[in-house]
């Protein structure tokens, strides 16, 4: 099967092919060969911080450890000086982004939002704020009677820069209906992404991998993003995720490296027009993220600091990695660590 070298599209079959067939180290090199064609020998990494504003949420969903009802054990609010205290802290520590997001709310009002970036931009305009997954703006959107592309546009104008792509999980209403019918369909996660490209602001997708999904439920997933961003061009990287079991109703295992690297791989090949693919430490930890950067990953993601939606499901990675330690971990790959910022231009003055 030629695929590597061919600039003919990757169907569904090629694509299961990839992901459950072809020996290991095939497609490892497979997937280089694609990033290479990309990205030559770099890998990116930013400095960046995450900012969780709540993790109070509607959705309940089956696979979730971070989420709490309002007034339940552990649930919390920050208030927008302890947001701005905590952007402060990032910009003092040189992050070039802030990562911000929590869970779909009920009864926060959009204006808190807006204030919320208009504060972080005003006070701290170096920082990129990539905030709100899809399923909290159609919450906000909801909450404040408006479409998703008047609180895009009045998000935007308080200094929104992109948007995160959580909340995809799979797009399969089998799944949707089993493990989270409280949170929006795959269309209207398209949707949203849609909307948010019109109006400028690039995104990211995701997907979450290793709890009940099929190989087959894998594969469609990566054809509607690849659909969706030959639409609009507006998805800049692809992040999978892979499933952590502790402390949430669902259960069961976390993926094993192979499977994880061979979804990284699959991913790189069939999303033929997706830039970037992420080898997310927090979720794969460092040693896996490493490998990952020879399966068809080309970004480490970011310093993070103080990461707790998956922390809260179990995972073992550091709260946040150093400069100087995600640019040895990049460099022991022997790939070289090039500094982004958020629109994966290399950075000015950076490494």
């Amino acid at each position: 099967m030629k695929v590597a070298k061919d600039e003919q599209r990757l169907s569904v079959e090629q694509g299961l092919h990839l992901l459950t067939r072809i020996p290991f180290h095939e497609l490892g090199r497979m997937a280089t060969y694609a990033k290479e064609r990309l990205h030559k020998n770099v890998c990116y990494y930013n400095i960046n911080r995450h900012i969780d504003y709540s993790n109070i949420c509607r959705c309940a969903c089956r696979f979730c450890s971070f989420s709490r009802r309002a007034g339940e054990n552990g649930a919390f609010e920050r208030t927008l000086d302890q947001i701005l205290e905590k952007a402060g802290a990032a910009d003092r520590a040189g992050a070039s982004e802030l990562h911000i997001v929590g869970g779909v709310h009920p009864t926060l009002p959009l204006e808190f939002f807006e204030e919320m970036l208009a504060r972080i931009s005003s006070r701290y305009p170096a920082l990129h704020l990539k905030c709100f997954t899809a399923a909290e703006i159609d919450g906000f959107a909801q909450n404040a009677g408006l479409s998703v592309e008047s609180v895009f546009e009045r998000l935007k104008k308080a200094g929104l820069g992109s948007i995160p792509g959580g909340g995809a999980e799979v797009f399969s209403e089998r799944i949707r209906q089993q493990l989270f019918p409280n949170k929006i369909s795959a269309d209207r996660w398209l949707e949203i992404h849609r909307a948010a490209h019109r109006c400028g602001l690039p995104s990211n997708a995701t997907m979450l991998y290793g709890h009940i999904e099929s190989d087959e439920e894998i594969i469609d997933h990566l054809c509607r993003l690849r659909d969706l961003q030959d639409e609009t061009g507006g998805f800049q990287a692809f992040v999978p995720l892979a499933y952590h079991p502790d402390n949430n109703r669902l259960g069961g295992e976390k993926p094993t490296g192979l499977k994880s690297l061979r979804v990284i791989a699959t991913s790189r090949m069939m999303l033929d027009n997706i830039p970037h693919i992420k080898a997310y430490w927090v979720m794969l930890d460092v040693k896996l993220a490493q490998v990952a950067l020879h399966f068809g990953a080309n970004d480490l993601d970011g310093t993070v600091t103080e990461e707790r939606i998956t922390h809260a499901a179990g995972a073992s990675s550091p709260q946040a990695l150093t400069v100087d330690g995600i640019r040895h971990l990049i460099s022991e790959t022997g790939l070289e660590p090039v500094e982004r910022t958020s629109r994966y231009e290399r950075r000015i003055g950076a490494g």
